[in-house]
């Protein structure tokens, strides 16, 4: 199996997160440092930062309502508030994307570092959907100019087309299926806009709801088989089951 796999079955994290740990040389398998594509086995003694990989801990899901000013990273070294001190430590989950410093609302936590993996691929389509504060009245060519795709010059790219609905003077709401830096922040600059706030209200079929700021709940089990459904990780028997 290969090592990012590996560190992904047991639930250290995603592959895209182990192959950054690898690369960074925090991994060792048999007390050398590991290689990006390693090939292992059970029988071989992996560790991250010196503790060895333990069997998989009890698969957890967390929906988290992200406060503002509160960062996605496990670096402390800034000093700022984290999104991990919003959960317990063991066993550790980690985030399934991003919300920047400024921004709040929802974000997914897990333990399953393939569904992580999958809720990330830009090229699957998954939906996240956002509710939207600027800083001027919305002109009425405003949702369908978002919604068409806004060229984004500092990266060179224009932005998948996706579904926008305005929802007062000033807000509106927005579901994207793909997930540049910035992205919101970047087309509503685009077209003259700055965004006053952004909260994230659902990522596929979990809701934010009514889910208080800075506080977290587990996933139910029918959400949970939705969402593994959705990422193709239900074996054939259980898709579509009550």
């Amino acid at each position: 199996m290969r090592l990012n796999k590996y560190l992904s079955a047991h639930g250290v994290c995603s592959r895209r997160e182990a192959d950054r740990l690898i690369e960074s040389g925090r991994v060792t398998v048999n007390g050398e440092r590991a290689v990006t594509g390693q090939q292992v086995t059970e029988q071989d003694l992996v560790e991250v930062g010196g503790e060895a990989v333990q069997e998989r801990s009890p698969e957890l899901f967390y929906a988290v309502h992200k406060p503002r000013g509160v960062v996605v990273t496990t670096d402390r070294s800034h000093g700022d508030p984290i999104l991990a001190d919003l959960v317990p430590a063991s066993p550790r989950v980690y985030a399934v994307g991003r919300l920047d410093k400024e921004s709040e609302g929802l974000i997914l936590m897990t333990n399953n570092g393939e569904a992580a993996n999958r809720i990330q691929k830009a090229r699957l389509y998954h939906e996240k959907e956002y509710e939207v504060t600027v800083d001027r009245p919305l002109t009425k060519e405003f949702p369908e100019q978002m919604a068409q795709g806004v060229y984004l010059e500092e990266l060179d790219r224009t932005t998948r087309p996706c579904r926008v609905k305005k929802t007062g003077p000033k807000r509106f709401r927005i579901i994207l299926t793909q997930g540049l830096n910035r992205q919101i922040r970047r087309m509503c600059a685009a077209l003259g806009y700055s965004v006053v706030s952004l909260r994230r209200v659902r990522v596929m079929n979990v809701l934010l709801g009514d889910l208080p700021e800075g506080q977290y709940r587990e996933l139910s089990p029918k959400e949970v088989l939705e969402l593994k459904d959705a990422l193709g990780l239900l074996p054939a028997q259980e898709t579509g089951a009550d």
